[in-house]
This record gives structure tokens, C-alpha cells and sequence, in this order.
């Protein structure tokens, strides 16, 4: 029987921590193993737990979401822990920032309690939620200008287009574009499985923990660029 994902619920407010770890606490994939709320007990419970997920939420006392998330990602003892940004405060900047600060995914609160846990689920097995319009503008936007800065966050390692294989490119471009496995599947006319095995090769080549680096690598290459 495979062990749930472990989940470390951060948002300074009890009430909404108490919301988050009762629905989480009606799957049987899924457990918490802490909660926080502050930054800095986000970490330090990371630290502790290594969970494959951290449920952060931006605005908080001390360390705030953003820069726990920097210090996670940062890391190397924390490279299978993975952020998803959960947050009321759905503005360009916030979404732009926690991309730079290296989170797999980025949601707002009023979101519906399934889709919330498919998005836990999402993100622990590797994959970002980036399909969205709106973050896709986003990514396009603050990735892709002149003047974007990542610093503290992804650096792509030294790699040129040539040294992933055509299909790996393509693959890489569909992601940069926001379609997840399946949808990159059906667009190739492979399987969902062989579409997986693309993204996670150019991952491995490229140094990228999830697919939202891909993502920033595609831009910053200039592979894919903006409309």
C-alpha cells in the first residue's frame, strides 16, 4: 500500500489551518504532519518532516510565505519538498514572486475543496499548476521580459537547445504553453506515459525540479516567447 503524501499546512490564520488539515484529513492519500504559522515554523516543520508538500500562505508575521518558500526551494537537504502558494490575495506580483521563489503552484483561497486536494496531489507527484490563462499571461509577462530577475531562484544549468532532443524541446514548449501530460499527449498522439517520460528526461538534463523551471527555462531561452 503506497503511504500518503505528507502535508505541512502554513497560514497564520487557526481557523483556516483547521479548515485545510480537516478536508485533507477525508482522503486517505493525504495526511498532515504539521502546522505553522509563521514562515519560519513552515521551515523549520519542512526541516523536520521533509513532506512532499507545503501549503503556504503569503501574508504572515516574521517570515512570510514568499521568502519561506525561497528558503525551501534554496535548500539542497529539501530538494523532494515542493510549495504550493495558497493565498487571498490573487495579484500579478504575488503570482510573479512565487514563481521566482521557486513554488510549484499558486492558488486562490476560494478555491473548491476538491480541486484544492487535486492540487496537493498535483504538485507532489512533480507537476506545477501552470495551466491556467491567467498564470500563463503571468509567466509571460515577468519571465519572459527583458528585465526579469530570478534571483534566489531557479538558475537554469549551462545547457543548450542541442543537448535535448527534439521531441524533449517540443515537449518542453507544450509545458511553457501550460498543458499538462495529458493534453501534451493528445496533442503528439502519444501516451500520457510517454509524455511524462519527455518531461521528466528534460527536467533531468535541465536541473529542474518541477515543471514550473522547464517553464522558466523555456522563456529565458527563448524557445518560447511571448504573443
Amino acid at each position: 500500500m503506497t503511504s500518503p503524501v505528507r502535508v505541512v499546512v502554513a497560514d497564520d490564520q487557526a481557523l483556516i489551518r483547521t479548515g485545510f488539515t480537516a478536508l485533507i484529513a477525508t482522503t486517505s492519500d493525504l495526511t498532515v504532519v504539521g502546522e505553522a504559522a509563521d514562515g519560519r515554523a513552515a521551515l523549520a516543520l519542512a526541516r523536520a518532516h521533509r513532506p512532499e508538500v507545503v501549503v503556504m500562505d503569503i501574508r504572515m508575521p516574521g517570515l512570510d510565505g514568499l521568502a519561506a518558500t525561497r528558503e525551501i526551494t534554496a535548500d539542497p537537504a529539501l530538494g523532494g519538498v515542493r510549495v504550493l502558494v495558497l493565498t487571498t490575495f490573487e495579484t500579478d506580483e504575488y503570482v510573479a514572486e512565487a514563481i521566482r521563489a521557486g513554488a510549484s503552484g499558486f492558488l486562490g483561497k476560494d478555491i473548491e475543496p476538491a480541486r484544492f486536494l487535486d492540487a496537493i496531489r498535483t504538485v507532489a507527484a512533480g507537476d506545477s499548476l501552470l495551466s491556467p490563462t491567467a498564470t500563463r499571461a503571468l509567466i509571460q509577462r515577468y519571465l519572459a521580459s527583458p528585465d526579469a530577475r530570478l534571483e534566489g531562484a531557479f538558475t537554469p544549468r549551462d545547457v543548450a537547445e542541442s543537448e535535448l532532443t527534439p521531441r524533449e524541446l517540443e515537449v518542453v514548449g507544450l509545458v511553457a504553453l501550460g498543458l499538462d501530460n495529458a493534453a501534451i499527449a493528445e496533442r503528439l498522439v502519444v501516451s500520457p506515459l510517454t509524455a511524462k517520460t519527455h518531461v521528466t528526461r528534460a527536467m533531468g538534463k535541465l536541473g529542474a525540479r518541477d515543471r514550473a523551471q522547464l517553464v522558466v527555462w523555456a522563456y529565458r531561452s527563448g524557445l518560447v516567447v511571448p504573443d
